[in-house]
C-alpha cells in the first residue's frame, strides 16, 4: 500500500478533548454572563480563554494533513488558554471567600466521575442553570483538569507518532522515492 503524502485529518469533534473543552466553554460563557459584572475585563478574558482552548484544537486538527509541528503547537496553546482559565475560576473562589473543592472530597469525585461519563454540553449546561457560581466554578475546574490531562496524552501520541513516523518533509521524501522506484 502507497502511503499518502497528505494525511487524513482527523474529525475534531469525535476527540474527548474537544468535546470536553466545548462543555467548558459553554459553561464559562454562561458563568460570566450570570454571575460576573457587567463590564469586569475578566469576563472577555475567561471567555476567550475557554474559546481559544476550543478553537486551538480545531485549528491544530485541521494542520494535521500536512505540519505535526503546527498541530503540537496549536493543541499545547489549547492548555496554556485552559490553565490560565484555570486561574480565573481559582481567583474567582478565592476572591469571594468560596471553597475549591478539595481532592476526594465528595463533591470532587462525583464531579469527577460526571466529568468522566458525560461530554455533552447540554447535560451540563442543565446542571449549571441549578447551581450557585462557586459550584459551577468547581465544576468547571475539574472539567479543565480533564481536558488538560486528555490534551496531554494528545500530545504524547502525536510526538509518539512523529519520533515513529517523522513529518511532513520525511514523508514528502518517502512518497517521492516510492514513487521513483516503481
Amino acid at each position: 500500500m502507497q502511503e499518502k503524502l497528505i494525511r487524513p485529518t482527523g474529525n475534531y469533534r469525535k476527540l474527548l478533548s474537544y468535546q470536553k473543552t466545548e462543555v467548558i466553554y459553554e459553561m464559562t460563557y454562561y458563568f460570566c454572563q450570570h454571575y460576573l459584572q457587567h463590564g469586569d475585563r475578566t469576563i472577555d478574558q475567561m471567555v476567550q480563554a475557554a474559546r481559544s482552548g476550543k478553537q486551538n484544537i480545531i485549528e491544530g486538527c485541521a494542520a494535521s494533513a500536512t505540519s505535526a509541528k503546527t498541530e503540537i503547537k496549536l493543541l499545547n496553546v489549547a492548555k496554556a488558554s485552559l490553565q490560565e482559565l484555570l486561574e480565573d475560576y481559582i481567583d474567582y473562589l478565592r476572591t469571594r471567600g468560596h471553597r475549591q473543592w478539595e481532592e476526594n472530597s465528595k463533591e470532587w469525585t462525583a464531579m469527577r466521575e460526571l466529568g468522566r461519563t458525560h461530554n455533552d454540553a447540554a447535560f451540563f449546561m442543565q446542571l449549571c442553570t441549578t447551581r450557585p457560581p462557586e459550584t459551577i466554578a468547581n465544576m468547571v475546574i475539574i472539567l479543565i483538569n480533564q481536558a488538560d490531562y486528555l490534551l496531554f496524552k494528545q500530545l504524547q501520541r502525536l510526538e509518539t507518532d512523529f519520533v515513529n513516523q517523522g513529518g511532513f518533509s520525511e514523508r514528502m521524501s518517502r512518497v517521492r522515492r516510492n514513487n521513483r522506484e516503481n
